[in-house]
């Protein structure tokens, strides 16, 4: 049984409820109430609308239409090179497997005509805040972020009798929080101060949705023209357990930003997507890729997890892979730039590493999460997109929404994000206060395995920090190879780190077995 809870655990991101979580760790930083994304969504914030303004406010956008819009078009054409590529490599990689459409396939292939389709659209099932993001772009204040869940319109009713009409696909509308040009006097910290109010409201219902769009309400200054891109994140495929492999399902991620000379969405890179493969086939490129990512400035802002890795380095797609697990052969793309015997150029050495970090510190630069190449190597992977959707996720995403739209919504529907979403937004909140208050935020962030707690015990105890289910660190007494990266990553009193991959020191807290 112990087992069979680890690789639930594994699978799903699963993190236990605690007595200290009695507060909405969201509060002031997401909307995720059923009620209220249902009215938004039927109101002014549903996908057709905020992409076009002039559309009836109550009045869906099927998703024929939606792709029918110029604006989106290089979507359609993007993502469906992205799954002509997928099935070529594929076939190229495991000729013993077939892939297609249906459960007659070895590899099921996600059925694009569903995605296009007048019977499906995309729903809305949440709202964040990301001004923790300002520090790439300060004259905006950060991000907010609506999350849409692709959905069958034909059984997309809500109702006594409704069942789930989700598909697996998320679609992230990003706006700035300001907009540049808009020539609104309002300031970071007004609008920051907007978010956090909501945290002390006792409104519910109707009056909740008023309050959230009235003049003085954080989603007043929510509009169009304040988008900036368009994120995706679709389950292209899954391959059920079978004789010839493991249970898998892959993620296609991508990222299309908004051109306003030309009023359409273009394929662009993925924040600090490295792009492995195109990065070891040129010489140049991964000597040019070496020296800017060992230089000490941007590996201090790697331990902070602020790194914004230059275009020329990045994929402008990726697959995220479920279950990862814990070892390095398993996480990509970053696990793999750095071998332990890297004695050809093939990949960074552990000893640059060691250097690196040596004059980073001979530089008077104090090094928070990055103690040793095992660090570097992990912290590398999360800060990319594919990494940090492997890593505590609720399979490969990290906010799916309360299914509204089901009366009866399924297990996997019911909390709206993952362990790694709620993990950090007591840090977020940390960062949105700094910038209510005018003080100079504290952007750093921990890895994506553990969040970081800035000096609360609000996390303590839970899944979410050291509790059951968290990730961990199992450590050898007295040992001189415990790394120092890894030494906080203990669990609470009377659960011990256990591994499942017996390759691996990083594992999940448990009971102690007697």
């Amino acid at each position: 049984m112990q087992f069979i809870i680890a690789l639930l655990a594994l699978l799903c991101g699963l993190a236990l409820p605690h007595a200290l979580l009695a507060a909405p760790l969201e509060r002031g930083t997401a909307i995720v109430d059923p009620y209220v994304l249902r009215e938004l969504d039927a109101g002014g914030f549903g996908l057709g609308r905020m992409l076009d303004p002039a559309r009836p406010a109550d009045v869906q956008t099927a998703n024929d239409e939606l792709f029918a819009m110029p604006a989106v078009a290089g979507l359609r054409k993007a993502i469906g090179e992205e799954f002509d590529r997928y099935v070529l490599k594929h076939k190229a990689d495991r000729a013993n497997e077939t892939i297609g459409i249906g459960a007659s396939f070895h590899v099921q292939l996600f059925d694009r005509a569903l995605l296009y389709s007048s019977q499906s659209r995309f729903a809305l099932a949440g709202i964040v805040n990301r001004m923790d993001r300002a520090y790439l772009s300060p004259e905006s204040c950060g991000e907010i972020r609506l999350i849409y869940r692709l959905v069958r319109t034909a059984s997309a009713e809500a109702g006594e009798n409704a069942v789930s009409a989700r598909l697996p696909m998320t679609l992230s509308l990003v706006l700035k929080a300001r907009d540049d040009n808009a020539g609104v006097a309002i300031s970071c910290s007004d609008i920051a101060q907007r978010w956090l109010d909501t945290a002390g409201w006792s409104l519910t219902g109707a009056a909740l949705v008023s309050g959230l769009i009235s003049q003085d309400g954080p989603l007043a200054l929510v509009k169009s023209e304040n988008i900036d891109r368009i994120e995706t994140n679709l389950q292209i495929a899954h391959a059920p357990k079978s004789a010839i492999r493991d249970f898998r399902t892959d993620y296609l991620l991508k990222q299309f930003r908004y051109n306003v000379q030309t009023k359409s969405f273009e394929e662009a890179p993925l924040d600090n997507q490295i792009d492995r493969d195109r990065i070891f086939a040129d010489a140049n490129l991964k000597a040019d890729f070496r020296s800017w990512l060992l230089d000490p400035t941007h590996l201090s802002e790697l331990d902070r997890g602020t790194l914004l890795i230059p275009e020329k380095f990045l994929a402008t797609g990726a697959i995220a892979a479920t279950p990862a697990g814990f070892s390095r052969s398993n996480l990509q793309p970053a696990f793999g730039l750095l071998q332990p015997d890297a004695s050809s150029d093939a990949a960074l050495k552990e000893s640059d590493v060691v250097g690196a970090l040596k004059q980073a510190g001979d530089s008077g630069i104090v090094l928070e999460n990055i103690r040793s190449p095992a660090g570097f190597e992990r912290r590398l992977n999360d800060v990319t997109c594919s990494g940090c959707h492997q890593t505590r996720g609720i399979g490969g995403f990290h906010f799916t929404g309360v299914d509204w739209l089901a009366a009866k919504p399924s297990n996997s529907a019911v909390v709206p994000a993952s362990p790694h979403f709620f993990g950090d937004q007591v840090r977020r909140r940390h960062i949105l206060s700094a910038i209510r208050d005018g003080k100079p935020p504290d952007y750093s962030r921990g890895f994506a395995d553990r969040p970081q707690l800035r000096g609360s015990t609000e996390l303590a105890g839970s899944g979410y920090d050291d509790g059951w289910g968290a990730h961990c660190y199992r450590q050898q007494r007295g040992a001189a190879d415990n790394d120092n990266s890894f030494r906080s990553w203990t669990c609470a009193e009377g659960l011990s780190c256990q591994t499942v991959d017996k390759t691996s020191r990083i594992g999940m807290c448990f009971v102690e077995s007697r």
